[in-house]
């Protein structure tokens, strides 16, 4: 990692509260790089030698099965991911590829546990990222459960929106198909989806959504009583 990045990374917030001799420690076996579109940085199965930070760019998760892909997650700037298998030594459980051009911290994994030992404000830290994923997870499980199709959609749009400081207008991220992987649909259901909603306040224009009409979308959507939370 060149000088000039240390302090942009020293400023992550999974990193920004420890000591800074503990984080120099960590940073000086880090690498810090870009690397292009549908790029498989790591696969299922594989040993956890890295902690993936996203820093710019876009990454999907997904799962291979029946001779097709699940998206499971889509990570945007500033995340890490595989976090769970750096901190417990086991092999990723999913497989990571990126989506657009990407810049993203390598972080050895034997390195970060070692600091985690030792340094309080990386525990907190890593302790409060690995408390979010749990329940992301929750969540993506209850709305599985209880939405139909439509639904799912209104309730992530209504998610990304908030995620987003309430903004009515905003761009999806990546295909959409992968959004239709993402919410256990196929790409024509999702497209039907958009089609139902439109009744409820939504507008589509290429990647662009628009929710012309909150509280219809709610009435439909019915979100969670418990807003997400905000990272």
């Amino acid at each position: 990692m060149r000088i000039g990045e240390k302090p942009e990374i020293a400023r992550l917030p999974l990193f920004r509260d420890m000591a800074e001799a503990q984080r120099d420690t960590i940073l000086a076996g880090a690498y810090l790089q870009v690397f292009p579109p549908q790029l498989t940085l790591f696969e299922k199965g594989q040993d956890a030698d890295f902690l993936h930070v996203l820093v710019d760019g876009l990454v999907e998760l997904f799962v291979e099965g029946a001779g097709r892909d699940t998206t499971m997650r889509i990570v945007e700037p500033v995340e890490s991911f595989i976090l769970a298998a750096v901190v417990t030594d086991t092999p990723y459980l999913m497989s990571a590829r990126t989506l657009a051009s990407s810049r993203i911290l390598l972080v050895p994994a034997s390195g970060l546990r070692e600091s985690i030992r030792h340094d309080a404000a990386l525990m907190q830290a890593t302790m409060h990222e690995l408390a979010h994923g749990y329940r992301d997870l929750v969540r993506a499980l209850t709305d599985m459960k209880v939405r139909q199709s439509a639904e799912r959609l209104g309730n992530h749009l209504l998610e990304k929106s908030a995620r987003k400081g309430g903004q009515w207008e905003f761009e999806l991220k990546g295909e959409k198909r992968l959004l239709a992987s993402l919410l256990g649909m196929t790409p024509e259901n999702l497209s039907r989806a958009f089609g139902t909603l439109r009744k409820h306040g939504v507008s589509l224009d290429g990647s662009k959504v628009r929710i012309e009409d909150r509280e219809s979308l709610e009435r439909y959507s019915r979100p969670d009583p418990v807003p997400p939370d905000l990272r």
